[in-house]
């Protein structure tokens, strides 16, 4: 496999995330589709580190692993407060977190 098929994966990967941030309104699937962002962009990282052999990308996608790791975390705190507070996670109705 070239270097051209794993980052063909990983714009696909990429764009099927931006697709689902901008087109749902689940706050839990606009999570999950951030996290496979995150993973399209370490899989890019991994591939520029295969093919170039250094073991930078490798460091970085480490790096982005562990943001995920804590995104995760805050995000669904986040979803658990208004889940509580508005019994829904519906983007729509998250307008009115004012009060």
């Amino acid at each position: 496999m070239t270097l051209a098929h794993f980052i063909t994966l990983s714009a696909i990967l990429f764009s099927i995330g931006v697709t689902g941030v901008l087109t749902r309104r689940n706050l839990l699937v606009i999570l999950m589709s951030i996290e496979l962002m995150l993973n399209a962009a370490n899989l890019a990282f991994l591939a520029f580190s295969r093919f170039q052999g250094n073991l930078q990308g490798q460091a970085i996608a480490f790096f982005v692993i562990a943001l995920a790791a804590a995104e995760v975390t805050v995000g669904l705190a986040i979803v658990v407060m208004v889940f509580r507070h508005q019994e829904t996670v519906d983007t729509a109705d998250l307008r009115y977190l004012k009060g």
